[in-house]
């Protein structure tokens, strides 16, 4: 099967392939037997029906086009081998000659991956903060334990701070009753701040069964950031007793048997969580600093269907938490203050993620990267948890949807990844190099003796595996400000944008010869 490439510009092609018939005959058999398992021709048998009546009755044109349709992805796959172009995107297929008995011509134009050279990572140096969990880190943790083994005491006196209150809420506007702003049996704490505006002032000072009445505006559902009146009723005062900070506290929630060895175990988690946090600032700070010494320019259409489903995406998360751009800004960590600003930031994520898949794509099939069976094990268990579905249910998806390719892809985009952090230099900010190869996936590092006894996975890659995974259609909505995420935070994460596509089933045949 001879195929020709030309250049049509810096990032696009145009692929020539031509079919013998001898090669097309076994999709012309295949089209037949499924057409006849599809029609029914009086006189003969579903699925016996012969070729010459198929040919009669419904006409030769649809037997070829369906059996072209059936070649053509294997065909075009081949001639990308072939001529050793990396598609970055849907073909754009137009069948251009149809010689019956004889050849098909057809011509793929596609979005290749550019080329560039990869730096040298090992001359790249970065510098990330060192690891300290200060004592107010592990005093709140302590306070958390604390505030789970409280014991709560209903009281007759008068609501005061840090009193637990069981509440009913009632909105109104203009006399008329807010369906949306109603609310009963709710448990607050009091001065937490967490609710609404106003709630603290209102709650303090009543017993249950008293009522008082507030102006707040309103901060979820269909009705967020609206004015509202709010009735709020007390039902239950409840007093909080938190535990003394003891060794007999600490035998009661941990597996320690005193205060000392609590507060040292607290103290080695959020180390360890900070380790993990150090690691995927490194391999940011790494992948950015590669991709600013390389000029990658992506192709036009690649960049725009991408900006699209960005954008729609983002439309998505925010529709199903129910704000606009300007109440998500409101609540959010962004840096940026207004809509046309914030598009453009998603806008900038989005390009980076791209430049970001394309580097490390490169560097893989550089490197020869490959993927173990175990490898993909793995990560259809770590699917499986993140989605809440079982390992069964998860590799049966994978399966109908085709989804292996962007597995084996996401790995090593991994693999490449975690190759790239452990070339390059990384110290912390006290000038400590840094050894993340060693970092366990639970932030603990792994003994030296240990690691050559036994040598695992790489680390880093096990670390970083969030950083090439595809992301899941069921997207977490904009974060409020308490949950410190930005929206459509993209980064190598994202959507796989360099994969081998199946071509589009386009079979408009110019016929030089039809039959």
């Amino acid at each position: 099967m001879p195929s020709s490439l030309e250049k049509l510009s810096t990032n696009r092609v145009k692929l020539t392939i031509e079919m013998p018939f001898d090669e097309l005959k076994p999709s012309l058999d295949k089209a037949y037997k499924d057409i006849a398992n599809q029609v029914n021709v009086p006189g003969f048998r579903k699925g016996k029906v012969p070729a010459p009546v198929i040919d009669q009755r419904f006409g030769r044109g649809v037997v070829l086009q369906e059996a072209i349709n059936d070649a053509l992805p294997a065909a075009y796959g081949k001639a990308i081998e072939e001529n050793t172009v990396v598609p970055l995107g849907q073909p754009e297929i137009e069948v251009t000659k149809l010689e019956d008995g004889e050849v098909v011509e057809f011509t793929a134009e596609v979005d290749v991956r550019p080329d560039f050279d990869l730096p040298d990572v090992s001359a790249i140096s970065v510098e990330v903060p060192a690891v300290e969990v200060p004592d107010e880190d592990v005093d709140e943790r302590v306070e958390t334990l604390r505030q789970r083994f409280a014991t709560n005491t209903e009281v007759e006196r008068a609501a005061a701070k840090d009193d637990l209150v069981t509440i009913d809420l009632a909105g109104t506007r203009d006399g008329e009753a807010l369906e949306d702003a109603t609310a009963s049996g709710v448990t607050y704490k009091v001065g937490s701040e967490g609710m609404l505006e106003g709630l603290d002032e209102a709650v303090t000072g009543l017993k249950a069964g008293e009522s008082a009445e507030f102006h707040s505006t309103l901060v979820g559902g269909p009705l967020r950031g609206q004015d509202a009146d709010i009735k709020v009723t007390v039902t239950k005062v409840c007093e909080q007793e938190l535990p003394a900070v003891d060794d007999d506290f600490a035998q009661l929630v941990s597996q320690f048997d005193t205060v000392d060895e609590m507060r040292a175990d607290l103290r080695t988690a959020l180390e360890n969580m900070a380790r993990l946090d150090q690691a995927a600032d490194a391999r940011d700070k790494v992948l950015e600093e590669v991709i600013s010494k390389i000029d990658i320019e992506l192709p036009t259409n690649l960049i725009d269907s991408e900006l699209e489903a960005r954008r729609q995406q983002v439309n998505q998360q925010l529709a199903q938490a129910g704000m606009t751009v300007e109440e998500y800004l409101e609540d959010s960590e962004e840096e940026v203050d207004n809509a046309d600003d914030f598009w453009a930031e998603i806008e900038k994520r989005s390009l980076d993620a791209l430049k970001a898949q394309i580097v490390l794509d490169k560097m893989a099939d550089d490197d020869e990267i490959g993927v173990e069976q175990n490898e993909l094990t793995e990560l259809l268990f770590r699917k499986a948890q993140q989605n809440g579905t079982s390992p069964e249910e998860e590799a049966q998806h994978m399966m109908q949807h085709n989804h292996l390719p962007d597995w084996m892809q996401e790995i090593r985009r991994g693999k490449a990844l975690a190759s790239m952090v452990g070339a390059a230099t990384v110290t912390d900010s006290k000038g400590n190099a840094l050894e993340l190869d060693r970092i366990q996936p639970d932030g603990t590092i792994a003994d030296k003796q240990a690691e050559e006894d036994a040598p695992a996975e790489d680390s880093v890659e096990k670390v970083d595996s969030k950083a090439t995974e595809e992301p899941k259609a069921e997207q977490k909505a904009p974060a409020k400000k308490a949950t410190t995420k930005k929206v459509a935070d993209v980064k190598s994460d994202d959507k796989p944008a360099a994969k081998k596509p199946a071509p589009k089933k386009k079979t408009a045949a110019k016929d030089d010869k039809s039959k």
